[in-house]
């Protein structure tokens, strides 16, 4: 089995949208309900849905023609970041649907708080359960590198991007453009045959 072209374009489209919601919201002065707000979640929402498929690409690469220890470490990386993306994405639709209902940003403020108040919604939502998407894609280009599957220096850069994004929100501009760096050139081994025995 191999990867085609389109199932590929995930691994351009999720950084450029990160990239894309990084600007919007340098433009954004209020950080406040209206287009700017709207527009930029939107692509942020987009860019964590992208990256799904990029997490389950990773994972099946990494399991291909690879010894049990190696494929429970791909499962469990894989499971950590999706579970993280899920997280991200209830954390983008509430921004989303908080910028429709309220008309000012102190009435967001007053929203997002009471939104936070809820037991589980902050670690699951905002704190713990997002970081969870880093750790698994991070964990599953370090794996592939070791396994020489892909250049070793693609991790190191996918960990620059995130430290830059985890730095200010102002530099995710910067960290979605470091992730197009390390991922986007991978459809350039989009033949690489991945067996049907790992593809579950």
């Amino acid at each position: 089995m191999t990867i085609t072209t389109p199932q590929w374009t995930c691994f351009t489209v999720g950084p450029l949208c990160m990239t894309v919601y990084g600007v919007i919201r340098l433009t954004d002065a209020t950080h406040g309900p209206g287009f700017a707000w709207t527009v930029g979640h939107l692509a942020l929402l987009a860019s964590v849905l992208a990256f799904v498929p990029v997490l389950w690409h990773l994972r099946r690469w990494a399991m291909a023609g690879r010894g049990p220890a190696a494929r429970l470490l791909a499962r469990g990386t894989a499971a950590a970041g999706l579970l993280g993306a899920a997280a991200a994405a209830a954390q983008t639709v509430i921004d989303l649907v908080v910028g429709v209902l309220c008309a000012d940003r102190e009435a967001m403020n007053v929203m997002f708080e009471e939104v936070r108040n809820h037991p589980g919604v902050t670690p699951a939502v905002y704190t713990i359960g997002p970081l969870l998407f880093y750790v698994g894609l991070v964990l599953l280009t370090a794996q592939l590198a070791a396994f020489r599957r892909i250049a070793f220096w693609r991790p190191l850069v996918v960990v620059a991007g995130i430290a830059v994004t985890a730095m200010s929100l102002d530099l995710l501009p910067l960290g979605g453009l470091l992730l197009l760096l390390a991922l986007a050139p991978l459809d350039r081994q989009r033949r690489l045959p991945i067996p049907d025995a790992v593809s579950s």
